[in-house]
């Protein structure tokens, strides 16, 4: 068991974010969980009867709301050790039908709203002995998924990102910044936006002929925070069940 920390989790409402926060908080780890909806944060008050997991909702497409969660994270954890950028959007839109202002939000998110996250609870994350950074990925951008245009350009600059931050960060600070990357992930919003045809091509050229779900992609996050990872940044980590491999 790695000693407890202090992890900022955005997206946190999600079907793998929220399994994520389970995971550190069952570790001992203090978890700030972030996301837009505040409904369910304060639902997990009750799922989780502890003093080591705090909400706050945040909009990372945001600066505004991003510095008040970076004000929140300074006054209730002092430090930051681990952040994961979770937060997401991923509408289903054929290229030609996507309207300009639908691939601009889509960016905003998932792109951007990652480099607004980082910038604002980066000062945090300097004061820790062990920062890690973790953003989340998407699998998709190795094979090109249909009518997700937006959101896989959004994910491969997510990774270009991380490893630009890789190099920059490790000169002065002992930050690893590192992206995994799942394959189509069964959660209840996947379900309920992607076509069953898409998730059934998935299972068949996996290694594993099943569907992904949000367990499988606990660890791999869960690894790159721990102390075991201190020499591994700028990796894009793919976990998807040997769908994809080089």
């Amino acid at each position: 068991m790695t000693s407890p920390r202090n992890v900022v989790i955005t997206g946190a409402a999600g079907g793998i974010s929220s399994e994520i926060t389970d995971r550190f908080l069952a570790n001992g780890d203090t978890v700030l969980a972030s996301d837009l909806s505040s409904e369910i944060l304060n639902s997990w008050r009750t799922r989780w009867d502890t003093g080591n997991l705090l909400v706050h909702p945040a909009d990372v497409s945001s600066e505004d709301s991003l510095a008040s969660l970076a004000a929140v994270a300074e006054e209730r954890l002092g430090t930051i050790d681990i952040l994961i950028n979770a937060a997401g959007h991923f509408p289903q839109t054929p290229f030609e039908k996507i309207s300009g202002d639908e691939w601009r939000r889509v960016i905003e998110v998932n792109l951007n709203g990652t480099f607004y996250t980082i910038q604002a609870l980066l000062p945090l994350l300097k004061t820790s002995s062990r920062g890690r950074i973790i953003n989340i990925g998407s699998g998709g951008m190795f094979f090109g998924v249909p009518h997700q245009a937006h959101y896989i350009a959004a994910k491969a600059g997510v990774q270009g990102l991380t490893r630009v931050l890789a190099r920059e960060l490790g000169n002065d600070h002992p930050i690893t910044v590192n992206l995994v990357t799942p394959g189509l992930v069964v959660t209840p919003a996947a379900v309920a936006v992607l076509p069953e045809p898409l998730l059934a091509m998935q299972r068949e050229r996996r290694s594993f002929h099943r569907d992904e779900v949000p367990a499988d992609v606990v660890g791999s996050v869960f690894f790159l925070a721990s102390d075991d990872a201190a020499f591994i940044t700028g990796q894009t980590l793919n976990v998807d069940g040997g769908l994809t491999m080089w």
